[in-house]
């Protein structure tokens, strides 16, 4: 339509409907992951085993370093007795304690893979669902809802806010426990084998910590940074490309390329700032835990010298020791990305919890006949409508007439008048405040959206061509219609010889954005979309203002073959079109300001005259 609102926003990664960015966080973390606690509620039993195994996988990994140790105490304590002559090397209890080790990283790797494939379906599983109930919940949403929010900030919803959802569950469900498990046992090992080499240990992991924190603050600052110009630069990039004739056409490269250059070098900077700082953390925590690990090592040999420590405890400890840290900086991590995970979920359940469209009547009436058609005559009365946008602001007051079958009726006035305003009522794309609209006799509340929808057939300004062939959009009327019905429709649409002379003919691809036929071409095969779907009732929109006059006359000729016999509500922008019309609604600023025919309306030198009248002129200057 016309006045169809233009919700499409061109955003880059930096604007709302790009998902997450470095920074975002929950306004409710504890009560958003407390709710994706429980809508993952139907997988309970595979998650507990999914920890089960990563713990058991985890502990068997804890324990490997420790029984390594007894094989390498063993050894050394053969080669010292083989060296004293006292003894030799005992290979059968080192093979027995080697066959133990290497049974337990098997088990461990075993438990590993299969909760890693378990994790995988269940959070594939969860992203299924999720995307389903969004899908359905879009169909079931008003279009109050649709007029509030960019298509952007929609999709990421579906697109990326269910995608970081996705890939946190997946990183971190068995993270969480294993890291926690790892710090426990890890801790447990390494005081069971000496208590002052752990407080040696201990002492270097706050250091750490601090670095980190340190390097993340200072970091942090530049990751948004390097977001915002990221956005910049997309949007740059895609306005340009978006309007590239326009551009070109009044010598505008030097000036995008200037623009390009200081974005880019903007966002060169912020981007190297960031991974420069973020890049230090692990140099930093590295040197800290090393300094940690000589410490140990030193600490290790004097007791091994004075207080009998065996050598392979201290090996063990030691690769406690390298294991100690990455846990803690896992946890670190899990953190921001449940920080992130909350965020992305808290916007999707939002979305989930958005009020719906009131339901379809519980006992609808049956306007079909017994092939399933839809059999009605095409009246449509208006019983003292009142409607406005919100609760506080009536645009349409006590509005009522009857219109008969084979009636036209246009709604006039200039733009942004509101005129679409009454095609959404009859089309109960929003409800009424108060009184009725009956189809036939029959109120449009008591049938269900989609018979009452199935009455109507739209030609709207703005054509709406979907990717596939010429024959699948013009199919789009009445998908169950066979290629001769679709060849009949495009002949009675005057389009037929149009996509005969096409390469392939029915058969050619229409591109995503349609641009491979012109403007004319598409409001035709749109006619022809019309007639296939046969409606007792039309609602077109005047689309000709920017197409040749030979398109223009084919367009005009089809949509006067298309609204004979039929009850067609025109929105017209070309007063001269519907002097004949049999009732003429006139809206200003969202009021009905007149009504009556071209003739009554003329006489009584009202808001339609003026209208009507400044039109001539414009067209005989």
């Amino acid at each position: 339509m016309s006045e169809r609102r233009n919700n499409t926003a061109r955003r880059g990664p930096g604007g709302p409907g790009r998902g997450m960015v470095a920074g975002d966080k929950a306004k409710n973390f504890r009560g958003t992951i407390v709710k994706l606690i429980r809508y993952m509620r139907p997988f309970y039993l595979q998650i507990i085993l999914i920890i089960l195994l990563a713990v058991c996988s985890t502990v068997f990994g804890i324990i490997g370093p420790k029984i390594l140790g007894s094989a390498t105490t063993a050894l050394a304590e053969g080669l010292v007795a083989k060296y004293s002559r006292t003894g030799d090397i005992d290979f059968v209890r080192i093979g027995n304690i080697l066959k133990l080790l290497f049974g337990l990283y098997v088990a461990s790797v075993i438990f590993n893979y299969f909760q890693g494939w378990m994790m995988a379906g269940v959070t594939q599983k969860i992203t299924y669902r999720l995307r389903k109930e969004i899908s359905e919940k879009i169909n079931r949403m008003p279009l109050k809802y649709f007029d509030t929010m960019t298509h952007g900030e929609v999709l990421s919803r579906v697109t990326n806010d269910v995608a970081t959802v996705s890939q946190s569950l997946n990183q971190s469900i068995q993270q969480v426990f294993t890291s926690v498990v790892t710090i426990c046992g890890v801790l447990y090992m390494m005081i069971s084998i000496s208590w002052q080499m752990t407080l040696m240990a201990l002492i270097v992991v706050p250091l750490s910590g601090m670095a980190a924190a340190v390097v993340v603050m200072h970091s942090q600052k530049y990751f948004r940074a390097q977001q915002a110009t990221l956005g910049n630069v997309n949007g740059h990039i895609e306005e340009m490309y978006g309007g590239h004739t326009v551009m070109k056409a009044f010598n505008g490269e030097e000036k995008s390329i200037r623009e390009f250059r200081k974005l880019n070098s903007k966002l060169y900077d912020a981007s190297w700032r960031a991974q420069f700082m973020s890049g230090l953390m692990q140099p930093i925590t590295n040197f800290i835990g090393n300094v940690g690990y000589v410490g140990c090592c030193v600490l290790g040999g004097y007791l091994a010298v004075h207080k009998g420590l065996a050598i392979g405890d201290i090996q063990a400890f030691i690769q406690y020791v390298r294991n100690f840290n990455q846990p803690i900086t896992q946890t670190a991590q899990i953190m921001n990305i449940l920080q992130s995970t909350a965020a992305a979920a808290e916007r999707v359940f939002e979305f989930l919890e958005e009020e719906e469209e009131s339901p379809d009547t519980e006992n609808p009436l049956n306007i079909r006949d017994e092939n399933g058609a839809v059999n009605i005559r095409g009246s449509v009365t208006f019983e003292d409508v009142v409607f406005g946008y919100n609760p506080e602001t009536v645009i349409i007051h006590d509005f009522s007439a009857y219109i008969k079958r084979g009636s036209q009726i246009a709604i006039v006035g200039p733009t942004g008048a509101g005129k679409t305003t009454i095609v959404k009522l009859l089309m109960r794309f929003y409800e009424l405040n108060s009184g009725h609209i009956y189809i036939d006799g029959k109120k449009t509340t008591d049938l269900t959206r989609k018979d009452l929808r199935d009455c109507f057939g739209m030609v709207l300004q703005d054509a709406w061509l979907h990717t596939g062939t010429i024959m699948d959009n013009i199919r789009y009327g009445r998908t169950d219609a066979t290629d001769e019905e679709v060849v009949k429709a495009a002949e009675e649409a005057y389009v037929d010889h149009f996509i005969r002379t096409l390469e392939n003919g029915y058969q050619t691809e229409i591109n995503e954005e349609s641009t491979n036929i012109s403007q004319g071409q598409k409001q035709l095969l749109t006619i022809a979309r019309a007639f296939l779907s046969d409606p007792k009732i039309l609602i077109l929109d005047e689309a000709t203002s920017s197409v040749d006059t030979r398109t223009e006359i084919l367009i005009q000729k089809g949509m006067e073959k298309l609204m004979k016999g039929r009850t067609s509500f025109v929105i017209a922008h070309r007063l001269s079109t519907i002097r004949n019309a049999d009732m003429i609604i006139v809206m200003d600023h969202g009021d009905i300001v007149e009504i009556g025919r071209h003739e009554e309306l003329l006489e009584k030198d009202g808001f339609y005259a003026k209208l009507y009248n400044s039109q001539f002129e414009q067209a005989a200057a």
